[in-house]
């Protein structure tokens, strides 16, 4: 399947399911709408999932692996080799994200996309597109079709595991130098200047920020990315993770699973998503916001509350875990508490 057919064949989610699943919240005794978003998540879930019988028992976190050229220009405190590092710990299981999902009940499946050594632990995924991208602030950091390439990966992998029986991904990455490349790519889809959306990443000085920031300006001048092309944007000056995230984005929306977003990688990847298939929309889910400074602004953008702003910014898909035991205490009141009819009490009204 080309990407074309992946985006044409995208449809909204089912409004009649939503409906259906207000309508029980409404019956559940409870004040009307009292547990705010966890309530609204219930029911962007069932009409993701095409029902308001909402199953989310099986979950995995996609965590797409790669690493990115643009390390070159001094844009991070650690090296690329902390990539297969981390990613080889995800295989194992030892990682955050690992330790995380087992309290949660998310296996995490790895996703070798382009990380730059290769890395064998018996659970990542090998769907190595190339061996890092090349440096944005010089050169494109990849070409239109090994993006393309990389965001069906993200298809392909959901349609695996929705054939396997999980009913609610979430999104996750590891790359050395990511921050940069989504902080490039949320510069050139929100037109904010490359100062207002660049953090330090992980715990750059004062002279690594302004060589950031450097970077990505060149990046932006000499590939002249198309803001109106997230797929052009993303193969100039962004990265492999954020290309498969995509992937996983638009996958979820065509095999009607509910997909969480991390923090800033994944929002970004979402917001690139969502640009190219405005459909895609109705099938994501906003955990947190990063602690990065474009963080709210990616969210924002997307028309999406967090649930969480606890000043998260590790990545691997940790605050999109953390945010699924809270969906698994709504929907047991959903699934399990009495009815008003059931213990005699008069129902709440919607009062204007």
């Amino acid at each position: 399947m080309t990407l074309q057919e992946v985006v044409s064949q995208i449809k909204p989610a089912d409004q009649a399911a939503m409906a259906a699943a207000r309508a029980h919240w409404d019956t559940v005794a409870h004040p009307l709408n009292s547990l705010g978003l966890l309530e609204d998540a219930i029911v962007r879930i069932a009409g993701a999932s095409g029902t308001a019988d909402v199953d989310i028992a099986k979950r995995a976190v996609v965590a797409m692996c790669a690493d990115n050229g643009v390390v070159a220009e001094g844009v991070t405190q650690s090296g690329q080799d902390v990539t297969a590092i981390i990613a080889e710990n995800m295989g194992r299981g030892t990682s955050s994200v690992c330790r995380m999902g087992r309290v949660a009940g998310a296996d995490v499946v790895p996703v070798d996309i382009g990380v730059a050594v290769p890395v064998m632990a018996g659970k990542i995924l090998q769907r190595n597109i190339r061996r890092g991208t090349a440096d944005l602030a010089v050169e494109p950091a990849m070409t239109r079709e090994e993006c393309e390439r990389a965001i069906l990966v993200g298809v392909e992998v959901v349609k695996d595991l929705v054939d396997q029986g999980y009913r609610l991904l979430a999104t996750g990455e590891m790359g050395i130098g990511n921050t940069t490349t989504s902080a490039a790519v949320a510069s050139v889809l929100l037109g904010r200047e490359a100062e207002e959306v660049t953090g330090r990443g992980a715990g750059l000085s004062t002279d690594g920020l302004r060589r950031k920031v450097d970077a990505i300006r060149r990046g932006i001048a000499v590939n002249c990315p198309d803001p109106s092309d997230p797929v052009d944007t993303v193969s100039k000056v962004g990265g492999l993770d954020i290309a498969g995230l995509m992937g996983v984005f638009l996958g979820g929306a065509l095999y009607h699973v509910p997909v969480l977003i991390d923090g800033f990688i994944s929002s970004v990847s979402a917001l690139a998503a969502a640009r190219l298939c405005p459909a895609a929309l109705d099938y994501m889910l906003a955990s947190h916001a990063s602690n990065e400074p474009a963080g709210k602004m990616v969210l924002e953008a997307l028309g999406l509350e967090p649930f969480l702003y606890a000043r998260m910014c590790l990545g691997e898909g940790t605050g999109a875990v953390a945010v699924i035991p809270l969906l698994d205490m709504a929907l047991a009141m959903y699934r399990e508490m009495s009815s008003f009819s059931d213990i005699n009490i008069d129902a709440y009204e919607h009062l204007t």
